[in-house]
């Protein structure tokens, strides 16, 4: 059985999604773009503000579930300019230790609301 996961530390879904799923076990996030929990796009932001903005929603979610950075086993970063894959980088490390997770990261044609990434990951209660 799953449960719905839900904070005010993460936007909001926009649409028909759960910001989070659990099983007991595992923690899905779902992709987190660069909207604060108050509903400000930064859409137009540099691309290092935008990843700050949407892990710190990834880690709201994570949070709410009790977890932190060394429970994330995998995350996905998509894209819109994998030219901009270093910046990104550079602030994503800030957010994980010596150990860092899994990780994809793809340029995609568009994302969201016209934003430059979306970054979502899978964690563990064990």
């Amino acid at each position: 059985m799953s449960n719905p996961i839900s904070t005010d530390d993460a936007p909001a879904a926009v649409g028909a999604y759960s910001q989070g799923k659990t099983d007991g076990s595992l923690v899905f996030t779902a992709g987190q773009i660069p909207l604060t929990p108050d509903g400000e796009l930064l859409d137009d932001a540099p691309i290092e503000e935008q990843t700050r903005q949407s892990l710190e929603n990834v880690f709201g979610v994570l949070e709410a579930e009790g977890l932190s950075a060394d429970d994330v086993l995998k995350v996905t970063v998509l894209m819109d300019d994998i030219e901009e894959f270093d910046a990104m980088n550079e602030v994503y490390a800030e957010f994980f230790d010596d150990e860092p997770p899994a990780r994809s990261a793809f340029e995609v044609a568009n994302l969201p609301k016209g934003v430059g990434i979306e970054i979502e990951a899978i964690a563990s209660h064990d």
